[in-house]
């Protein structure tokens, strides 16, 4: 179980859990009529590194009144969608988007290693029984990026709670690791047949 944070910070940290977070799938403009296709994640987890986040508030403070340099300034914080663990199981997590995804037998190998968090790709999350959270997987293919300030206006109203330290450091680490991955090609059978 992880430790969290109910207290909600000013500024945009890392580890926040957010509800009801828009992503932009796609902006299609066709003889003046522009069509926006947007999902709307129930939850989602800040990755972007903290100090980043700390940079980009107190630059963008101190540059209320006076510009000057914004080269602290970011222009997208990275976030991946909490999955119910349930829904993730039973393979059903992006169903309303009509994917079909692998299922888990949580008494099976696959199961368990994907609540343990030995399966790389994804990171299990158990919260205190406090939190309106029911145990949640993230899967680290399915990030994004959103921009600063209108995660920084979604907080305001809609922050559920932070992941504490080390836990989302924990996240990060994780998450920096599979990104960091080196995918080798598949090896053939190079041996002529008989």
């Amino acid at each position: 179980m992880i430790k969290v944070k109910r207290k909600k910070h000013r500024r945009l940290c890392q580890g926040d859990i957010l509800h009801d977070v828009e992503y932009v799938e796609s902006v299609i403009e066709d003889k003046g009529i522009i069509e926006v296709s947007k999902i709307v994640f129930p939850l989602v987890i800040v990755l972007s590194q903290d100090c980043d986040l700390e940079q980009d508030y107190r630059s963008r403070s101190s540059n209320q009144h006076e510009p000057s340099l914004q080269d602290k300034w970011l222009l997208s914080v990275l976030v991946a969608p909490l999955y119910n663990l349930e829904h993730v199981l039973q393979g059903e997590h992006l169903s309303e988007l009509n994917y079909r995804m692998q299922q888990f037998n949580r008494k099976r190998t696959e199961g368990k290693y994907l609540v343990s968090n030995q399966r790389p790709r994804y990171h299990y999350l158990e919260f205190p029984s406090q939190i309106p959270i029911p145990p949640s997987v993230i899967d680290f293919k399915h990030y994004f990026a959103a921009n600063v300030l209108y995660l920084r206006r979604l907080k305001r109203s809609n922050f559920v709670c932070g992941v504490a330290t080390p836990y989302r450091e924990d996240i990060a680490q994780r998450f920096a690791s599979f990104l960091a991955r080196i995918g080798l090609p598949a090896v053939r059978d190079t041996q002529t047949p008989d």
